[in-house]
């Protein structure tokens, strides 16, 4: 394992040093999990729009945006009128 220097804020390393004690861990062990998610995350950053997407498609539970939308505005004068 290789050492690194970098220069953080000292509000940073405050709000480090609190997770790590809440979490019983050492700041080091923090600091590399956030590298580590860093780089898995790369260039992926909207990934999970397409994983997403349509996701609740297919659900007979939940009803249809538009439809939902166009009834509780029944009560409404249509735009022609205005």
């Amino acid at each position: 394992m290789t050492r690194i220097l970098a220069d953080l804020p000292d509000e940073d390393i405050a709000k480090l040093d609190a997770r790590a004690a809440e979490q019983g861990r050492s700041r080091a062990a923090l600091v590399r999990e956030a590298v580590r998610l860093f780089l898995v995350q790369g260039d992926r950053s909207n990934d999970w729009i397409e994983r997403y997407a349509g996701l609740w498609a297919d659900r007979e539970d939940i009803p249809d945006g538009v439809e939902y939308q166009r009834a509780i505005r029944e009560d409404r004068r249509p735009y022609d009128e205005i």
